[in-house]
């Protein structure tokens, strides 16, 4: 790359990275929503059919089983996740996956919330899994399918026994509709619309295994659980949830966003056609990355590197001489510059991640505008570089 960079000529037709809400789905909208059951009650028939339409197309899409239950709660993914922590934790002890900084959220509620007596907490840095065979699933596990913030997944379910005796409960929602999800391995499963769908925010999804089921009816934990969480009612499991009786009023204008992108999933070849969308980005990322010596990914294994939330990390010496004060000045400017310049919107790491780039290669984003994007990346890289050399 020259001293004195010359800015690319081509721009990303849509420049939306985030990581979260993400980038709509290509050729979104807001015209697409007219059909939305707007000034009528969520309870009514329309309401009550509207969300019933997401449960089950979403439940055929990503090949949920049939004795397994989908609903859809409030708060987001997180509001799910502590549905699931506060409601099924307890009666074994705990094993809990930590590797970036959703993990430590869940450590949180376990140890200082939940205050759980007997928790295994087994941690990695940035960029690495954990011992995935220190795990005992005698014990209830507690981990995620993709780590958000740092840009490392699970590479597969092998290390989930089918034998188990705990419950596993998997935090995915960075991860679903763009990765293989092996669910005889998951007995709950939590999600958001607005991640790999491009949907709207505010609502979560919690996917219940029958294992799932059995341990909400015949547990109560001794803690009270606020009306918003619970998923039992006297020993039994409250089933309006899955079938579009939702516990908080949803919005009709979110839901029939997600109907429309469970129209587009279809369109382009349901769970496998996004799956191949994500690893067409992850794919061109990494052809870049390998003709670079001064950038790698964060994720240190390439069977670890996410396919979503894809976080890049630099690797010139000159940078990694720098200061964790000035590392940190240098990756808000890179990611600045590429803002400024209209290329890329929200690819700034996540604030206690590691400096570097985070750019979403879920499946709503097209493969054309991250290749488009990279050109651009080096060209901001070297801009910014020339900056801190100035001022040195």
């Amino acid at each position: 790359m020259s001293e004195h960079p010359t800015p690319p000529t081509t721009k990303p037709t849509v420049p939306y990275f985030s990581s979260g809400p993400c980038a709509k789905r290509p050729g979104w909208s807001v015209t697409n929503l007219k059909n939305a059951c707007v000034g009528r009650s969520h309870r009514s028939a329309d309401g009550k059919a509207k969300l019933a339409e997401v449960i089950d197309r979403s439940k055929k899409i990503l090949g949920v089983p049939a004795d397994y239950r989908l609903g859809i709660v409030p708060a987001s993914d997180t509001g799910a996740v502590e549905m699931a922590l506060w409601s099924l934790l307890g009666p074994r002890p705990v094993d809990i996956l930590a590797w970036e900084s959703f993990g430590q959220e869940w450590v949180k509620d376990v140890l200082d919330e939940l205050k759980l007596p007997n928790v295994n907490l087994i941690k990695a840095p940035y960029g690495s899994l954990p011992d995935l065979g220190q795990v005992d699933f005698s014990h209830d596990v507690v981990f995620l399918w993709n780590g958000t913030t740092s840009g490392v997944r699970v590479p597969n379910g092998d290390w989930i026994p089918s034998d188990r005796q705990g419950l596993t409960i998997c935090d995915a929602t960075s991860a679903v509709f763009a990765m293989d999800i092996p669910w005889d391995k998951i007995d709950v499963l939590t999600y958001s619309w607005q991640k790999v769908l491009g949907g709207e925010a505010q609502h979560g999804v919690v996917v219940l295994s029958p294992r799932a089921v059995e341990r909400l009816e015949s547990y109560q934990p001794t803690w009270p659980i606020p009306k918003i969480f619970r998923l039992s009612q006297k020993g039994k499991l409250i089933e309006g949830i899955f079938k579009g009786d939702t516990i908080n009023t949803p919005s009709m204008l979110c839901v029939e966003d997600a109907i429309d992108s469970l129209n587009w999933v279809e369109s382009v070849g349901g769970l496998s056609g996004l799956i191949q969308r994500s690893e067409a980005n992850l794919s061109a990322i990494a052809r870049w990355v390998e003709q670079r010596d001064w950038v790698d990914f964060l994720a240190e294994k390439p069977e670890t590197r996410s396919c979503t939330s894809i976080c890049l990390k630099v690797a010139d010496p000159w940078f990694t001489n720098l200061s964790a004060e000035d590392q940190a000045t240098f990756a808000k400017k890179w990611a600045k510059t590429l803002e400024k310049q209209g290329v890329a919107y929200d690819v700034a790491p996540y604030r206690a991640a590691p400096p570097g780039l985070r750019i979403w290669g879920g499946a709503t984003v097209e493969t054309s505008d991250i290749e488009a994007l990279l050109p651009w990346l080096d060209w901001a890289y070297v801009a910014v570089k020339a900056e801190f050399a100035a001022v040195a």
